[in-house]
């Protein structure tokens, strides 16, 4: 009976098959099989051994491995039993020179290098769409706004590029710690290599190009989790930033405001009992399950907190941090994506916004045409704040207020206002910030 929400609720199928007891016993195997061909490259183990070892694996189960377990009490031992029983008189090389955590951490590199390649793919399919619609919407002028308050205006083509930018950013950050973790190694009881003899470096350099991992220089018995720590705060880092997106939907969602609105399907409920809502669901569902992302971080430290050269109390934390977080960073990947593929952006309503304020919110513009033409930069600022704010309490367009006032149309004349008051006219340099944005990005995206 399936307990853990993301055994049926969160997650994509292939990420989920990346952390499941199979493939976790697949990886546990073909670090195995690797360390036995690296040792016959270099005379460690007979030639026939290593190969009798790799036909073997192919029928070693996590069926017999798990029955061994429960009467030992160990489980990479009950792997390796599992693997050596299938293996003639080559299963005495079987885990030969090794300790636990040289395969266990081996496996680990290989579960995350796989569960990298899914994230980086969902990456850079998010970027393009976050590509397409600043495209679509370089030149769509809204409302910005900033403490909650509107301000001057900007472009909805702008607010998408500012996310994928940092979309690329990860990116980035992600071929960068890649080195890092995705390592395997082979390095004995607390790191000394003793059992391996004169060729160790050697074996475990072999052994992880077999496995396409990156070797630790040094270590004790165990990969030092500064390195998954790295990893966690990745997952963290990209589930903040979608959380950010989702944050930003939900809130122009909102009736108030209405410029966005998440896709509703013709037969899709909003509530049970309010017949008419349309809540912007997945987008809630991602700042949530963002929050369990980045509660994977605080234990990832701790478990490289570890006593002398090892102890036991990261083992059980990382096999829940592990599958828990990644399925679910890669889960809100792909569901803020779905979300912003299909956004419905509400035009009427982001025009209706842009001038809610009749135009107080364009101060800035006269502001600066005012200083532009002698005025004193501090001066203009309190003569157009002292107009704003009449403006605000009675309800007046700033225009109005502005026209009236001597300092003000000494320098522009009520003919120019109008102008100066546009949004359309005030985006600076929006469409060219998004344009360069996508020509450069557009590469690195699917």
């Amino acid at each position: 009976m399936a307990i853990h929400p993301i055994e049926f609720r969160y997650g994509t199928q292939e990420m989920r098959a990346v952390w499941d007891e199979e493939r976790r016993f697949a990886a546990i195997v073909a670090a195995e099989v690797a360390l036995a061909r690296a040792g016959a490259e270099v005379g460690m183990i007979p030639a026939s051994a290593a190969e009798a070892i790799a036909q073997g694996a192919e029928r070693a189960s996590l069926d017999r491995a798990k029955a061994i377990e429960n009467e030992i009490h160990h489980d990479m031992m009950a792997a390796v039993k599992a693997i050596a029983e299938e293996c003639g008189d080559a299963g005495r090389y079987v885990h030969f020179g090794a300790t636990s955590n040289d395969i266990l951490d081996t496996a680990t590199g290989l579960q995350v290098r796989d569960a990298i390649s899914l994230i980086e793919e969902k990456l850079r399919r998010l970027l393009g769409i976050l590509l397409r619609r600043a495209t679509e919407t370089r030149t769509l002028v809204a409302a910005a706004r900033t403490h909650g308050q509107i301000g001057v205006p900007t472009t909805y083509g702008l607010r998408f590029a500012i996310w994928a930018a940092e979309v690329m950013r990860h990116l980035d950050r992600l071929a960068e710690l890649r080195p890092r973790v995705e390592v395997g190694q082979l390095t004995g009881a607390v790191g000394t290599q003793a059992a391996l003899g004169p060729k160790a470096h050697e074996v475990q350099a072999r052994m992880m190009a077999l496995l396409g991992l990156a070797s630790v220089e040094v270590s004790n018995q165990v990969i030092q989790r500064d390195r998954y720590a790295e990893y966690f705060f990745f997952l963290a880092n990209v589930a903040t930033t979608l959380d950010k997106m989702a944050i930003e939907i939900r809130s122009l969602q909102r009736t108030e405001i209405a410029e966005v609105e998440e896709a509703f399907g013709a037969k899709q409920v909003g509530s049970s009992t309010m017949p008419h809502k349309r809540n912007p669901i997945r987008s809630e569902q991602v700042s949530g399950l963002a929050r369990i992302v980045r509660a994977s971080v605080e234990p990832a430290l701790q478990n490289n907190t570890l006593w002398d050269e090892r102890d036991l109390t990261n083992s059980s934390c990382e096999r829940i941090l592990f599958p828990e977080a990644s399925v679910l960073c890669d889960h809100v990947i792909r569901l803020m994506s779905v979300v912003l593929d299909g956004l419905v952006l509400h035009e009427d309503r982001i025009r209706a916004n842009l001038h809610i304020l009749q135009d107080v919110n364009m101060a800035e513009s006269v502001m600066i045409a005012l200083a532009q033409r002698g005025m004193d930069r501090q001066e203009a600022h309190e003569v157009i704040r002292v107009a704003s704010m009449e403006a605000r309490a009675a309800g007046r367009p700033l225009a109005d207020v502005l026209a009236s006032r001597p300092v003000v149309t000494d320098r522009v004349p009520p003919g120019e206002l109008a102008g100066l008051l546009d949004p359309e006219r005030y985006i600076g340099t929006a469409v060219i910030q998004v344009d360069r944005l996508v020509e450069r990005l557009a590469p690195r995206a699917l």
